[in-house]
């Protein structure tokens, strides 16, 4: 009895102590309010605006903030009660919808300390992690994963890649007090890890001894040329031979055109270049390995995933084709809210809106073939007045036909007349 009492105390503790350290899922007007537009990009900066887009699960729920200004740079920030993930998870989860067909721009948020200037945020303000989709072009569509440590940013090393279309879709990072994280995009692992193995925070635990060498008499030749084979003396070794059918041109002068020479053809008897056979190298003492000695400088690190403080949210981008939507906002400890929302805000919505881009889709390709129809209906039109003045050219041919040819036997008569005379 005593053990069930103590584990459903200890599952109380850890409901308990589940922390949502931020969330937005821009309901209303008031998100104003609670983020801050940078001023750093001056003219250059772009302006968010409170939309569902062009189709959407719910017109009011599914609204977020949507990049308004095409070749603009993008900075807005949140603020929240300043914490540290030591010893605990750490969630972070948003969505993106690029209804744009986003050719090249970031879609990824920055988590920064408590100190951000959120006025002055730019591409140089310090932050702990960014995560999310970033597209330019064919070749870069990816999700980046970078840490802060030490002061210098790391990529992670692994490729994970976002989607590139125009519906939603939720990005998801779980980074655990054990050091390991996963990816999730759509509420499915992408990938999943062990961060000291997946980016270069620390030296590698081993490295090369530099003392070591080969020995001078290490033979790493597996196979080698056969000492005892040797070139056959009929061996064609010319590529290209004279034409011995080409002639001297009768007209050709020595003095003028300089001395003959018959014109280069590809050799039949070439046999490319010689080689001697290979054989099997007796002296042959295996691939030699480097040895490796432990690396003085490794340290290991057990909080690697740790920051004494998380303060703020960003979006810092920059967009070529505006029209990026992001919305359901959550920084969090406790995986299963993540889980919740996924499942609450996500999964419903993209069902919706998938049929009501669907709907868009059949009622645009209608339109289009009822204007293809009617331009074929005019074209008709064109066609049969063309043919009414192709027949009206006809009779004004016929006339003038008939005129020529009574002037031609008013001629005739002339001429008749003077030779009677």
């Amino acid at each position: 009895m005593r053990t069930i009492l103590a584990c459903l105390c200890l599952m109380l503790v850890a409901f308990t102590n589940a922390e949502v350290y931020f969330e937005d899922q821009f309901a209303d007007a008031s998100w104003e309010s609670r983020w801050v537009e940078s001023v750093h990009k001056g003219s250059d900066a772009g302006k968010f605006k409170w939309s569902a887009g062009k189709f959407y699960g719910d017109a009011e729920q599914d609204k977020g903030i949507q990049t308004s200004q095409d070749a603009k740079f993008y900075g807005l920030s949140a603020k929240f009660t300043d914490f540290s993930n030591e010893g605990k998870d750490l969630v972070i989860q948003f969505t993106v919808k690029h209804e744009q067909k986003i050719d090249c721009g970031g879609g990824y948020a920055k988590i920064f300390p408590a100190d951000l200037d959120q006025e002055d945020m730019h591409g140089d303000s310090p932050y702990n992690i960014m995560f999310g989709p970033d597209i330019c072009g064919p070749g870069t569509k990816k999700v980046h994963v970078i840490f802060n440590y030490k002061g210098k940013n790391l990529l992670i090393k692994k490729d994970i890649r976002c989607k590139d279309d125009e519906f939603t879709h939720l990005y998801t990072l779980i980074v655990k007090s054990d050091n390991s994280y996963e990816v999730r995009i759509d509420n499915e692992k992408a990938q999943a890890g062990n961060l000291e193995e997946d980016w270069d925070f620390l030296p590698s635990k081993m490295i090369r001894d530099p003392e070591a060498k080969k020995p001078e008499d290490w033979d790493d030749n597996e196979r080698i040329d056969d000492p005892e084979d040797t070139k056959p003396e009929d061996w064609e070794v010319a590529e290209f031979i004279a034409d011995p059918d080409a002639e001297k041109p009768e007209d050709w002068d020595d003095e003028m055109d300089g001395e003959w020479e018959p014109p280069m053809i590809n050799n039949p008897e070439y046999k490319g270049e010689w080689a001697p056979k290979k054989i099997e190298n007796p002296n042959y003492s295996g691939k030699w390995v480097h040895p490796e000695i432990e690396n003085s400088e490794y340290e290991a690190d057990e909080n690697l995933y740790s920051y004494p403080s998380f303060g703020a949210i960003g979006f810092d981008l920059w967009q070529v084709k505006s029209g990026t939507i992001f919305d359901n906002v959550l920084i969090t400890d406790d995986l299963e809210e993540a889980e919740k929302q996924a499942k609450d805000l996500f999964e419903v919505t993209k069902v919706a809106e998938k049929k009501m881009k669907d709907e868009q889709d059949a009622e645009e390709r209608k339109q289009r073939e009822e204007e293809d129809k009617r331009r074929k209906e005019e074209g008709g039109d064109d066609e049969e007045g063309d043919e009414d003045d192709e027949d009206l050219d006809m009779d004004d041919l016929d006339l003038d036909m008939g005129d020529f040819e009574e002037e031609e036997e008013e001629e005739e008569e002339e001429e008749l007349q003077r030779d009677e005379l």
